[in-house]
């Protein structure tokens, strides 16, 4: 088998300037921080939730009665837990809608300043959510729903300029190995969002929210004055000009034709004489990229899966188990821990083998089994902390490679050589569908969990990760008889 060109010309690390180590710190970190704050609302569902459901048997709370009056959003914990999941639901909606805008804004304005708008801006809507709110004794739910919504568009802005700006970064040599460490910002953005939520969680839920928010706020400053979006800024050569010398040898992860054998290197749809010209593609040129759709379809299916996990992990091992939440949130960390090595493991040998689909199909097989084996996980703390990152492995690995890499890979096609402004609304496609689908999936999530039981949840995981594979099955076939084919060549020339 031909090794891809991260192992034929020298170690990865050797090709990167301290300007690339730096892009990939301030990109992982600022991402991480939209997680975190994202993470905050999953871990302090409980105490929200009693919060808005005050008992006047609770001596505990000493508030007087026009306060605890207007406390009284809820009749009962199932109902502000309904209307929890409602808010979810609102926010991946909005945030599916604000992918699909942001990426095709951030393909004509600077990166740099739509990204750090985004932090800064999503930073105070969670302060007023979560903390101003509070410090107020203000409670209304249609205001909760509005911030919601309009923190949704803002945090959109974040993951299609992320990717795009790695993706002008970091070429094909090793973009498995990169991205898939990279993409563990996430789960570094929910392992810091737990950890943050339950060491001030003592102090009321209004502290976790003030505290994510202020990190949040000052990474986005750090973003406007510290981020280079592209190397042409300081005067470096593109990827673009680069990977034009790379061998003929290494094909690229995805490409349009059918046929290995059929790839032409200098193929593109404008003429030469245009490829000069930087033009960001429409939304539609998009959508009709080779893999988008079947990437984005499955996508939808998976992030509804994983995001499940990110908006009511905490709350589950809580509410089934009766473990105390700040336990739970401390918990909720392995599944992420899982995800940052299945990331980064499946992204290496997907670079290997110089094919994704194969990597993500024996994964999501494989994730099927470890739902069945969780969702019978005993009431043992170290037992369900093995098992979930199992899990993790298996479905926030997948998860991860298709939102960046396997986007990075599609925004980057030889179809759209001449067009390098696509990368973000290849992006905001695929993660924006996914959105959809995590949207519908967190109300039903409350919905079967309410009417059926958890048990009933996981089924329908299972589901979603079997049509994940589904969607996907075109890519897989093909993929593995182009690995079939070439090992054969192998054959002969040996």
């Amino acid at each position: 088998m031909a090794w891809p060109n991260v192992f034929q010309r020298g170690s990865l690390l050797s090709r990167f300037s301290h300007h690339h180590v730096v892009v990939f710190l301030l990109t992982f970190f600022s991402y991480s921080l939209l997680h975190a704050s994202r993470k905050t609302f999953s871990n302090v569902k409980v105490s929200i939730s009693e919060q808005w459901t005050p008992s006047a048997f609770n001596t505990s709370v000493e508030l007087p009665v026009e306060i605890w009056s207007s406390n009284h959003l809820f009749p009962s914990a199932e109902k502000a837990t309904l209307f929890l999941g409602t808010l979810d639901t609102i926010f991946l909606f909005s945030y599916a809608v604000g992918l699909f805008i942001s990426g095709i804004v951030g393909d004509r304005l600077n990166l740099r300043w739509v990204l750090s708008f985004g932090m800064c801006s999503s930073a105070f809507v969670v302060f007023v959510f979560g903390t101003l709110t509070e410090w107020l004794r203000f409670y209304n739910k249609w205001l909760y729903c509005c911030l919601w919504i309009v923190n949704g568009l803002l945090q959109s802005t974040g993951w299609p300029c992320v990717v795009a700006i790695m993706g002008n970064w970091f070429g094909k040599a090793g973009r498995g190995v990169v991205f898939g460490l990279w993409s563990a910002c996430a789960s570094v953005g929910n392992i810091l969002g737990a950890c943050l939520a339950s060491s001030v969680l003592q102090y009321g839920y209004e502290y976790a929210f003030l505290v994510t928010a202020s990190v949040q706020f000052a990474g986005g400053i750090v973003i406007f004055f510290g981020l280079l979006v592209s190397p042409e800024e300081i005067g470096l050569s593109g990827i673009e000009a680069e990977e034009n010398f790379e061998e003929d040898s290494h094909r690229p992860l995805i490409n349009g034709g059918e046929n290995e054998e059929e790839y032409e290197p200098n193929y593109s749809i404008q003429d030469d004489s245009s490829v000069a010209q930087v033009k960001a593609i429409s939304f539609y040129q998009a959508c009709c990229l080779p893999g988008v759709i079947p990437y984005s379809l499955a996508y939808s299916c998976l992030k509804l899966v994983n995001y499940s996990f990110f908006f009511w992990l905490p709350f589950y091992l809580s509410n089934n188990f009766g473990w105390k939440e700040a336990e739970a949130d401390k918990l909720s960390i392995w599944y992420d821990v899982g995800g940052i090595v299945g990331g980064t493991l499946q992204g290496f040998i997907s670079d290997v083998l110089q094919k994704r689909a194969p990597v993500l199909a024996l994964s999501l097989l494989l994730a099927v089994g470890s739902l069945v084996g969780y969702s019978r996980s005993p009431n043992d703390k170290a037992i369900n902390a093995l098992l979930m990152t199992v899990t993790g492995f298996f479905i926030g690995g997948p998860s991860n490679m298709i939102s960046s890499a396997i986007s990075a890979d599609l925004g980057r096609q030889e179809l759209i050589q001449g067009s390098s402004e696509a990368l973000a609304t290849v992006t905001g496609i695929v993660d924006g569908s996914g959105s959809i689908g995590a949207a519908v999936g967190q109300y039903l999530v409350s919905l079967i969990r309410d009417k059926l039981g958890w048990m009933w949840v996981f089924y329908f995981f299972i589901l979603m990760t079997s049509c994940t594979i589904v969607f996907i099955s075109p890519l897989i076939v093909r993929e593995i008889f182009s690995l079939v084919r070439r090992r054969r060549a192998h054959i002969l020339r040996e």
